[in-house]
C-alpha cells in the first residue's frame, strides 16, 4: 500500500483518538502526508486552504446560516407546531405526528437539524411527556425527524457537496433533494403512526377548517421562505447565491418587523454567531481541500476505485459497500467533514463505466446516508442535543431509536436504487 496513504490514515486516526478538532485533524494529517510525499507542505497546505475557501460557489453558505438563525429566533417554532397540530393532531399519536412534521418544516427553514431538535424538541418533548408519551420515544422521534431538513432545500450541506464534487451545481442539488427529503420524512411519519397505534397513544381533537386556515395563515409567511427560494431558482429569477441573499432579506423583515421577536440589540450577537458557524465550515472546507490535493497527487481515489471494483462487478454490491462504509463513518464523524473527505474518494468509483451513477444522485445518496449519522452514537449531534433536551441518556434512547433507524435505512435504499427520486425534478428543469 502507498506509504503516503498510510501516513495520512495513521495520523488522521491518531488525532481523532486524541480528540483533536476535526478541521485541525484533517489539515495536520494532510500536512504530514505531504511531507512524506516530498512536497513543500507548509506552502502547499496554505495554498490549498486559500483556494478551497475562495470559491464564489461558497457565498450562499454564510447567507443561509444568517437566515437560519433569524428564522430560528423569529418565533416560527410555535406557529409551525400549531399548524401541524391542526393538520395531523387528530390522528392516533397526534402529538408525535405534530412533532415529526414540525421538525421537518423547521429543519428545512432553519437549515440546521440541531436547531430543529433544540427549538422543536424543547417544547414538544415536555408536552409529549405530559400527555403520557414515552420520553425516550419522543427524543428518538425528534432526533431523526429533524435530519430531513438537510435534504429539503435550502440546505448548506448541498452547497458543500456541489463544491466538493466540482461537477454539480447548487441549483441541481437543491431540486434533487426535494423528493428524497419528503420520502425520508414520510417513512419516519409512517413508523411513528405504527408505534402510536401499537402503544395506544391517544388522538387529539379534530380541528375545524377555520382553525386549519387560521393556523396556516399564521405559519404561511414562514413557509413562504422555502417557496421563494425554490420558486425563484426554478423560475430562473435568481441563482442560488442570489436566493441566499433574498432569504436573509426576507428572514430579516419577518423577524424584526412582522413577528417582532428580534430587536436591533440582538443583531451583533446574531452576526457573531453567523461568523463563528461560517468560520468553522470554511475551515473544514479549506482543510479538506488540502486533503483532496494529496489524495489526487498519490492517485488514492483511483486505488480505492480499483480495489472496490475488484471486489465485485455488480453495481448494486458496490453501492451497498459504499453505503455501509458511509454509515459506519457517520457514527464517528460529522456530516460536513465526512462529505468533504469521501466525495473525492467515492465519486470516481460511482462515476465509472461499470456503475455510471449521476453525481447529483450520488450526492443525495451521501447526504441521506450521513443524515443517519446525526442521530446515531457516538457522535450523533442531534441525538446528543435531543438527550439533553429530554433529560435522558443515549443508552435509554437507543432501543426506541431502532425503528426510526430502520425506516431511514429503507428510505436510503430507495434513494440509492431509484435514481428518478433524485433526478426527475432536475432533469425536468434542465439542470
Amino acid at each position: 500500500m502507498n506509504e503516503v496513504f498510510l501516513v495520512l490514515i495513521a495520523s488522521f486516526v491518531a488525532m481523532l483518538l486524541l480528540n483533536i478538532p476535526i478541521a485541525i485533524t484533517i489539515a495536520m494529517s494532510s500536512f504530514l502526508a505531504m511531507i512524506a510525499a516530498g512536497h513543500d507542505a507548509i506552502l502547499q497546505v496554505a495554498i490549498d486552504m486559500v483556494d478551497g475557501i475562495g470559491r464564489t460557489s461558497l457565498l450562499p453558505i454564510p447567507f443561509f446560516i444568517f437566515s437560519g438563525i433569524l428564522m430560528g429566533r423569529g418565533s416560527i417554532a410555535f406557529r409551525l407546531i400549531n399548524f401541524a397540530r391542526a393538520i395531523v393532531g387528530w390522528f392516533p399519536g397526534g402529538l408525535a405526528l405534530v412533532n415529526a412534521v414540525t421538525c421537518m418544516l423547521f429543519g428545512a427553514l432553519s437549515g440546521s437539524a440541531v436547531a430543529a431538535v433544540s427549538s422543536i424538541g424543547g417544547f414538544m418533548i415536555p408536552e409529549m411527556d405530559k400527555e403520557g408519551y414515552d420520553k425516550n420515544f419522543s427524543v428518538a422521534l425528534t432526533s431523526t425527524a429533524a435530519t430531513t431538513g438537510m435534504l429539503i432545500p435550502p440546505s448548506n450541506i448541498m452547497i458543500v457537496y456541489a463544491v466538493a464534487s466540482g461537477v454539480t451545481t447548487v441549483e441541481a442539488m437543491f431540486m434533487a433533494g426535494i423528493l428524497p427529503g419528503l420520502l425520508v420524512g414520510l417513512f419516519i411519519i409512517a413508523i411513528t403512526l405504527v408505534i402510536a397505534v401499537k402503544s395506544g397513544y391517544k388522538a387529539g381533537e379534530r380541528s375545524s377548517m377555520m382553525e386549519i386556515f387560521q393556523t396556516m395563515n399564521k405559519a404561511l409567511l414562514s413557509l413562504l421562505l422555502i417557496i421563494i427560494v425554490i420558486g425563484g431558482i426554478l423560475g430562473g429569477v435568481f441563482t442560488a447565491t442570489e436566493a441566499s441573499a433574498v432569504a436573509v432579506a426576507y428572514s430579516f423583515i419577518l423577524a424584526f418587523y412582522v413577528y417582532k421577536q428580534v430587536s436591533y440589540k440582538d443583531l451583533p450577537e446574531i452576526c457573531l454567531q453567523t461568523g463563528k458557524t461560517t468560520a468553522i465550515v470554511m475551515l473544514m472546507i479549506g482543510a479538506s481541500t488540502a486533503m483532496s490535493t494529496i489524495l489526487t497527487y498519490e492517485n488514492i481515489p483511483q486505488m480505492i476505485s480499483q480495489a472496490l471494483l475488484s471486489v465485485s462487478e455488480n453495481p448494486w454490491v458496490i453501492l451497498i459497500i459504499i453505503n455501509i462504509t458511509l454509515l459506519l463513518v457517520g457514527t464517528f464523524m460529522d456530516m460536513t467533514p465526512a462529505l468533504l473527505i469521501f466525495t473525492p474518494i467515492f465519486l470516481p468509483v460511482v462515476s465509472s463505466d461499470l456503475i455510471g451513477m449521476d453525481p447529483v444522485h450520488f450526492g443525495i445518496m451521501m447526504i441521506a446516508n450521513l443524515c443517519i449519522g446525526l442521530c446515531t452514537p457516538p457522535v450523533g449531534s442531534c441525538l446528543f442535543v435531543g438527550c439533553g433536551v429530554g433529560k435522558t441518556s443515549i443508552a435509554q434512547v437507543s432501543r426506541p431509536m431502532l425503528p426510526f433507524f430502520f425506516a431511514m435505512v429503507i428510505a436510503l435504499l430507495f434513494i440509492t436504487f431509484i435514481p428518478a427520486l433524485s433526478l426527475w425534478i432536475p432533469r425536468m428543469l434542465g439542470l
